[in-house]
């Protein structure tokens, strides 16, 4: 009886997972789509379905070191294992749940800070603060990034990066095209069926894999097999859902992305994209679970503000920054309370 429950603990668990995935898929969709549409180098239909591709193979080929850092933020192993993937089952339903809402209002929030927020919500509320892997001691003695602190690190400089390579990149292209003709734009529309695949790959080789942690976290705990190593079915899955979640798309926030930041003309739709998928790829290689639309909207407002900094919407820039400062207590406090249900009504902890 004991292993049928967890037998099927873990399956609703799983499946709860690649909801989420597929939630990233269409609430990230926008940040990819966005800036290529408003630049009208591809029609809806012809983004989504190079996208759809790229971001297929992304987390196939990406490696897993995203994966490996997100399956480590906390250390549930000595609880209970039908507590311990209960606990991971809570702090997904936090996370899904702040996905559906910002992607139902048009906010581009980051569904990074919602997994983080929801896991380390259930595990404060089921657990406590000792079972969470901070990495502060890490980073003190060892000067290493590691845990939640390594997740926030690159949650934090990311945005930063992104500003500031936008900024730059936006600044050489314009003084290396400075004498181009009109024309130029035929052939940075064609350039973006490039950019755009890029971006669609770096994302994918990032945000899939966040799901492929937990997924791998949850065989773990069960027992289904014997150490953290994300088997290649979870990687396909989990391809497949996220494309899937893509191909959907999560059209509510484009108008954001895509127009409510800055007007993008051809240009800033190929700087954008390239200089996202520069920062997103990087941090892959290094373990870094970083937010796609964090990257992608400040990539925007630093090629708007090295332009024509009075053309930056301001006002839905601080709009959007105020969401990621609430995103991860908020996803965190409904990944506790839903912890507290699954005590009450399920006898759970």
């Amino acid at each position: 009886m004991g292993s049928d429950l967890i037998t099927n603990l873990a399956i609703a668990t799983v499946v709860v997972v690649l909801i989420f995935d597929y939630t990233n898929g269409f609430h990230d969709a926008s940040n990819i789509v966005g800036t290529v549409i408003a630049s009208r180098a591809m029609t809806p239909v012809q983004s989504v379905v190079v996208v759809a591709i790229f971001e297929f193979m992304g987390p196939l080929l990406g490696g897993t070191a995203v994966a490996n850092t997100i399956g480590k933020i906390v250390d549930i192993k000595d609880l209970h294992v039908i507590v311990s993937m209960t606990v991971v089952l809570c702090g997904m339903l936090g996370s899904i749940f702040w996905n559906l809402l910002t992607w139902w209002f048009g906010i581009p929030s980051s569904s990074s800070h919602a997994l983080v927020g929801g896991l380390v919500g259930a595990v404060l509320v089921a657990a406590g603060a000792d079972h969470v892997i901070w990495g502060m001691q890490d980073l003190v003695v060892n000067h290493k990034l590691n845990g939640v602190v390594k997740v926030v690190a690159a949650l934090i400089i990311s945005p930063v990066a992104g500003f500031w390579v936008g900024f730059l990149l936006h600044r050489f292209m314009r003084l290396i095209l400075a004498a181009a003709k009109p024309t130029i734009n035929i052939g940075l529309k064609r350039m973006q069926f490039i950019t755009t695949a890029a971006l669609a790959f770096s994302h994918g080789s990032n945000d899939a894999q966040k799901s492929m942690g937990i997924v791998t976290l949850i065989l773990v705990l069960g027992g289904f097999i014997p150490k953290f190593e994300v088997p290649f079915w979870v990687m396909l899955a989990c391809s497949i859902v996220i494309t899937l979640g893509i191909l959907s798309g999560g059209w509510r926030i484009v108008r954001t992305v895509g127009f409510g930041i800055y007007k993008v003309r051809p240009l800033h739709a190929m700087d954008s994209q390239l200089a996202s998928a520069s920062l997103i790829l990087g941090a892959s290689q290094f373990g870094l679970p970083v937010s796609t639309t964090h990257v992608t909207s400040s990539t925007i407002m630093g090629i708007g503000t090295s332009e024509l900094p009075k053309d930056v919407r301001w006002s839905k820039a601080s709009e959007i920054v105020s969401t990621w400062l609430i995103t991860i207590p908020g996803s965190g406090l409904v990944g506790g309370l839903s912890f507290v249900v699954a005590h009450h009504l399920l006898g759970v902890g």
